[in-house]
């Protein structure tokens, strides 16, 4: 087989690992709340650590893309991230959950800026787009996670088995494709961060990318809590696992869409499936129609990050490692914002009145989206 191909199918089982891994933990969020009694305002504030955290992980990872080829610190924090999940599952006191979610937030940031800077620099051997297939495969693993964990959660088996389980699997999987990722990747120029005027190509994307973070991050948090108590369904994983299924499935026509539409008119039709979504399960919270619109918010949501990455490997300033590092710190903004926020306006208002802010941020894909391109067809005049 093909080198190219080999390094493809490596960092393609890193993506589905790292999705594996991350829809574990959020699928098992309502476990979390019910085990140390937390209110949807304590819930909140619990979730503030992750974001918090990954600041910290972008800072590693932009000094780690300048020193390192991507694959050594994608592999290292990948083991400690699987560690760290199974930790998360076994802890007594919120101290030692907080300094768990804190040591997972920190390496699944170090890692996501190592796969997505493999992928842009993977892209340079193939003539076809493949970009958006690595994040479809990210969705197939959560979606595989959220199978397996609403197998675990009809057949209750305890969270400590179900999260050991994904973690070890995790830990065998990175280190069988190790040895076949991309290397010599270090790019020789632009991984310095430069301070002073913010540069407006890098802004903008980044703007893009904190409203994906705070619909596709609010989701993830909160789908399971919304199913549970406000759509009253006992297998709360519903809801997400249909969100994520159409987000893959989506995923996987990305490449292709991508020739046939172009990413301008993309996004508008992703502003307006995701706004339309959330809507519908809001002004209607039954099982049905909350389905129907979660599927609506999966399909628009799919496009926004692997697009805003593919535009960010693009920037003239920055290494496509640096420049997604820099841009991916508005998306841990959009983390640290938007789940929080959620829940402490679900403690004063409900949650249906706190799902609003989704569809604010659908809507807001349309005027930054088309605002990027004008900017940058101005600037190619």
């Amino acid at each position: 087989m093909e080198t190219k191909k080999l390094q493809r199918i490596a960092l393609s089982t890193y993506f589905f690992l790292s999705g594996l891994c991350f829809s574990s933990w959020a699928s098992r969020i309502p476990t979390i709340k019910d085990i140390f009694n937390l209110n949807d305002a304590q819930l909140g504030s619990l979730l503030i650590v992750m974001p918090v955290s990954a600041l910290l992980g972008t800072i590693a990872s932009g000094w780690l893309v300048s020193k390192f080829d991507s694959r050594d610190p994608l592999v290292v924090s990948f083991i400690f991230f699987a560690l760290s999940l199974i930790g998360v599952s076994h802890v007594k006191t919120t101290l030692l959950l907080i300094i768990l979610l804190s040591a997972f937030s920190i390496f699944m940031r170090i890692l996501n800026i190592a796969m997505n800077a493999q992928s842009i620099s993977l892209q340079k051997q193939f003539q076809k787009k493949i970009v958006g297939s690595f994040h479809a495969l990210w969705s197939l693993g959560g979606v595989i996670g959220l199978l397996f964990s609403t197998a675990i959660v009809k057949a209750n088996i305890s969270i400590q088995i179900h999260l050991t389980i994904i973690g070890i699997t995790t830990i065998l999987g990175s280190l069988t494709a190790y040895k076949f990722l991309l290397t010599n990747d270090k790019s020789k120029t632009g991984n310095k961060l430069i301070f002073g005027k913010p540069d407006t190509f890098i802004l903008i994307l980044g703007l893009l990318i904190f409203c994906a973070a705070i619909c596709e991050g609010g989701i993830y948090d909160w789908s399971g809590i919304y199913f549970k108590e406000v759509v009253k369904e006992d297998i709360f994983t519903y809801g997400y696992l249909l969100f994520m299924i159409c987000m893959t499935t989506s995923r996987f026509f990305i490449d292709s869409l991508l020739d046939r539409l172009g990413m301008p008119s993309i996004y508008i039709l992703s502003g307006i499936l995701i706004s339309f979504g959330i809507l519908l399960a809001i002004l209607f919270p039954n099982f049905w129609s909350a389905i129907i619109g979660f599927c609506l918010v999966g399909i628009g949501v799919s496009p926004i990050f692997p697009m805003t990455y593919i535009l960010a490997g693009r920037s003239k300033k920055y290494s496509p490692g640096m420049a997604i590092s820099i841009v991916g710190t508005y998306s841990i903004v959009g983390m640290f914002i938007g789940p929080p926020l959620i829940g402490f306006l679900s403690h004063s208002f409900g949650l249906q009145k706190a799902f609003f802010i989704f569809v604010f941020c659908g809507l807001m894909f349309i005027p930054i989206s088309q605002l990027f391109f004008k900017k940058e067809k101005n600037s190619m005049n």
